[in-house]
């Protein structure tokens, strides 16, 4: 039978609470039992007037309207007040009611301003604690990725640096004449007149420079939470960053990291050697090396660390020369070079050089013993680091694909921070809303279980084969 559905609906009055309308299993109202903000009110309430000015809105309420926006994937303000007006979960979630009027989008703008990213900061690490709290971190194993931010600026907002500030760049890092990124040489760049904080960057040799912010996050290895996030600019190595992130994870968690996993762009010879000195398995692929190179490679001299020399592949010896950004310069010298039969194929690319130079960066030593290690058959390095690549590049995957922090959605460092702050908020949430879901079917298995020994007058412990067979798969194994 062909039914009728009548569309003109206006009821006045709705029976029941406006949560039943939501469903059970809608991930705001599975989060709405893990999340906590009865803290913040207290927190930001230095940043308030008591007795003068306009009734301010609700700060737990901005911020959960902002959580609500981000677990959808709206991170501008507008399209998140205009959904706000229709949806029911988010209305709830944020605490308002039908017929009660939602704040104007600028009002999130405006709370932006006046909390600074710290505020935001301390949300997302109440959430890291959160997971702690509840067995979801180990804090032994972290992954550590980076991955560029697409700035919000259009390329017609770019400008090319003025020359007076190059040169004067160039003349501050005047040393050997030599050519390259080793020996601190500048070139002109162009910048964003736009979002000055935004740099030219790329992930990819085959795709065009373009102004971004880079993200330096860390994943704990048991469940996938985000332990520590980073905002930078995209030029900034991300080698250069993992100490110091290794510290903030360790702070965050109150654990010490063990083992440590990232790709190549990691690989730096200081970080190698830091790692050794407090005793944490660096699980870090090196660098590769071109196959036919142009000239004889660096591998190829030996480094004494006692004498401080170098020796090429002739036995003839480099000495120290001079301090560059990558490390110390080693020279040769013009007659050693002049007289040798590898001249050729050494000084190949080195046409304005009367001798070979050598750059040895800072922990040298630990760099060829990472080197060694990866080409030994090492079953746990390519376990761990299998794990890395779908931990941490599918960390950065979801933040982009699910929660828009492919671009970001407004200008400044602190402003990009904030938004970053606030998608790995929703991934911890996500992550702890699934382990409560587990649990709590967990627990009503094992109370059907328990209820039905207790129908037929047998004890309250069911037995532990049929529990095997009633239970699920731990947090643990569902979110590996």
């Amino acid at each position: 039978m062909l039914g009728r559905q009548e569309r003109w609906q206006e009821d006045l009055f709705v029976p029941g609470p406006l949560s039943s309308f939501i469903p059970n299993d809608h991930i705001l109202k599975r989060v709405d039992k893990v999340l906590d903000l009865s803290w913040l009110r207290d927190d930001v309430k230095d940043l308030y007037c008591d007795d003068n000015g306009r009734p301010g809105i609700d700060p737990e309420a901005a911020v959960r309207l902002m959580i609500a926006g981000y677990f959808q994937g709206i991170v501008h303000d507008r399209k998140l007040m205009r959904e706000a007006q229709v949806n029911l979960a988010i209305r709830w979630f944020a605490g308002f009611a039908l017929d009660e009027k939602l704040p104007h989008h600028s009002t999130l703008t405006r709370i932006r301003h006046r909390w600074g990213e710290e505020r935001f900061k301390k949300v997302f690490l109440k959430t890291i604690q959160s997971c702690i709290d509840a067995g979801l971190v180990s804090g032994e194993t972290v992954h550590f990725d980076a991955t560029l931010i697409r700035a919000d600026v259009s390329w017609e907002g770019l400008a090319v640096q003025h020359a007076d500030k190059v040169v004067k760049e160039n003349a501050a890092n005047d040393g050997p004449q030599d050519e390259g990124p080793q020996f601190g040489r500048k070139k002109p760049k162009k910048i964003s007149a736009t979002d000055p904080d935004a740099t030219m960057a790329t992930s990819s040799a085959q795709r065009r420079l373009e102004p971004s912010y880079k993200q330096h996050g860390a994943v704990d290895d048991r469940c996938g939470v985000i332990v520590d996030v980073a905002v930078t600019t995209g030029e900034t190595s991300e080698g250069t960053q993992l100490l110091e992130q290794i510290e903030r994870v360790e702070a965050n968690t109150g654990m010490q990291v063990k083992t440590v996993t990232a790709d190549a762009g990691y690989a730096h010879g200081k970080n190698y050697q830091h790692l050794e000195e407090q005793d944490i398995d660096a699980i870090i692929p090196v660098k590769g090396e071109n196959p036919r190179p142009a000239h004889i490679p660096a591998r190829r001299f030996k480094y004494d660390a006692k004498t401080d020399i170098v020796k090429c592949p002739r036995g003839r010896i480099l000495r120290r020369c001079t301090e560059v950004p990558a490390g110390v310069l080693y020279r040769a010298k013009v007659a050693d070079c002049r007289r040798c039969p590898l001249q050729r194929r050494c000084m190949k690319t080195m046409a304005r050089s009367a001798a070979r130079t050598i750059v040895i960066t800072p922990g040298h030593e630990a760099l060829l013993r990472a080197r060694r290690r990866r080409h030994k058959d090492d079953e746990k390095f390519r376990k761990a680091y299998a794990r890395h690549q779908h931990k941490s590049e599918g960390m950065h995957g979801e933040a982009k694909t699910q929660h828009g922090l492919r671009r970001a959605v407004r200008r400044r460092l602190w402003n990009v921070a904030i938004q970053a702050y606030l998608t790995a908020a929703v991934i911890n949430l996500k992550r702890l809303a699934a382990f409560l879901r587990i649990f709590l079917c967990f627990w009503r298995r094992w109370q059907a279980v328990s209820q039905q020994y207790l129908t037929v007058g047998r004890s309250i412990r069911p037995h532990p084969q049929n529990v095997a067979q009633t239970a699920l798969p731990t947090h643990r194994a569902r979110a590996a």
